[in-house]
């Protein structure tokens, strides 16, 4: 048991630079291995973003337009409901 205790002091606690210098090679090399997987899945919520914002901005347009249309419609129905209906008389 003393010999168990000697090693464990022994061990060096490594400083947090140096975990960090450990480290690092370790998280480029997962980068480089994963690197097309995270480009292919940024690509693809791009893609998606950017289909939502120009599909909700031609439906807002659409509706816009269509407002117009039926505003242009009310005042020429209006205009037909003043003048009263076409006959033979008042043509």
């Amino acid at each position: 048991m003393a010999e168990k205790g000697a090693e464990g002091s022994a061990k060096r606690v490594l400083t947090a630079a140096e975990n960090n210098l450990f480290r690092r090679p370790q998280e480029l090399d997962y980068w480089r291995k994963n690197a097309a997987r995270l480009r292919r899945r940024n690509l693809l919520t791009g893609l998606t973003i950017g289909a939502f914002v120009v599909g909700m901005f031609s439906y807002t347009i659409l509706s816009v337009k269509q407002e117009k249309i039926m505003e242009e419609l009310d005042d020429e129905a209006r205009i037909q409901v003043y003048r009263g209906p076409r006959t033979g008389a008042n043509s």
